[in-house]
């Protein structure tokens, strides 16, 4: 089985939502993506310094396989770059977990639980992983990055992909949360005070998070009897939101989103020319939260692509984003 799905290696490069297919851009003026030969090799990923990586359940606990099986976790870097560097991800994931960083001086007691994105193909453990760690941290806040289980391929009907039944990456998402919670003495975290940022795939896990509270798979302990729902969402350049349609002005939700009126307050991040997840995913998100009462704030810009994160271009959203996040998170009082 191992050997079968080997070309995954190649399907990650093509595929991922995420970060892999970087930042389309506009023919009139961005220069050309620059590819550059990509590297995968056998190995539980590390956190880079400061980070704890904590599993999210014991070794004895039986947990669904991605589509690779048993596949040992593999790490490597995708192309093209993204601002002039090499991004980074893992895949083959079997036993997830959760990597903690702690704030450096002052602690405001708030969380972030940062979801990557890689089309749940792989989870993009730097550009929208540890690097967003970075910022979390220096803004006094403890940022937990959750290395979720992967690949799950979304079955394709007519050309769109369709969400599984079973997803595992909420699954571990809402044990992350539930985990936070429950430790958060130990941690030293107020557990009213846990959000979540996601990036592309990630946005979307944030989103679906945000309105299911519920668990999705049997009660292990006492983690699992916290609430799985985010005191806050923070979601980039998210898709599977929207039910596509040739009707540019039909902004209708994909069949499996499901909206509470008991999500948390939100904020989306998107550019008008992201080529990879459509501007219409955020917006019919943002309005069927509203109708459902939930605040919800947008800050959209006219150029940016698709995965960012936090690494600067030519684009101004690249570089003014963590400061809307900041503010925006002092005006729920969370900062």
């Amino acid at each position: 089985m191992a050997r079968g799905l080997i070309g995954l290696s190649a399907l990650l490069i093509v595929s991922v939502g995420g970060a892999a297919l970087a930042q389309p851009s506009k023919s009139d003026s961005a220069p050309a993506a620059i590819e550059v030969p990509k590297i995968e090799q056998e190995g539980v990923w590390q956190p880079t310094p400061g980070g704890t990586q904590v599993p999210l359940w014991a070794e004895d606990v039986v947990l669904a396989k991605p589509d690779s099986g048993d596949h040992p976790e593999t790490t490597g870097n995708g192309s093209p770059l993204v601002g002039g560097r090499k991004w980074h991800w893992a895949t083959y994931v079997t036993r997830p977990t959760m990597t903690i960083y702690r704030p450096k001086g002052t602690n405001t007691g708030t969380t972030i639980l940062v979801l990557p994105g890689g089309g749940f193909y792989a989870v993009a453990t730097d550009l929208e992983g540890t690097e967003i760690c970075d910022w979390v941290v220096a803004q006094g806040m403890t940022c937990v990055l959750l290395k979720y289980r992967s690949p799950q391929v979304w079955p394709k009907k007519d050309g769109v992909g369709q969400r599984p039944e079973m997803l595992l990456p909420l699954q571990d998402a809402q044990r992350a949360m539930g985990l936070l919670r429950h430790r958060a003495s130990e941690y030293d975290i107020d557990p009213h005070r846990i959000g979540v940022i996601g990036f592309s795939a990630g946005g979307y896990l944030a989103a679906n998070m945000s309105n299911t509270d519920e668990r999705t798979y049997p009660l292990a302990d006492a983690a699992d009897r916290q609430s799985p729902v985010p005191d806050f969402a923070i979601i980039a350049y998210t898709a599977r939101l929207w039910e596509e349609s040739d009707d540019k002005t039909d902004l209708t939700l994909a069949p499996w989103v499901e909206i509470s009126a008991q999500a948390p307050p939100t904020l989306l991040i998107h550019a008008m020319d992201d080529r990879v997840d459509n501007i219409r995913h955020p917006m019919a998100y943002a309005l069927a939260l509203k109708e459902a009462g939930v605040r919800v704030d947008m800050r959209i810009y006219a150029e940016g692509g698709h995965a960012f994160g936090l690494r600067p271009t030519e684009h101004p959203i690249t570089t003014q984003w963590p400061g809307h996040v900041e503010q925006w998170l002092r005006n729920i009082g969370m900062l």
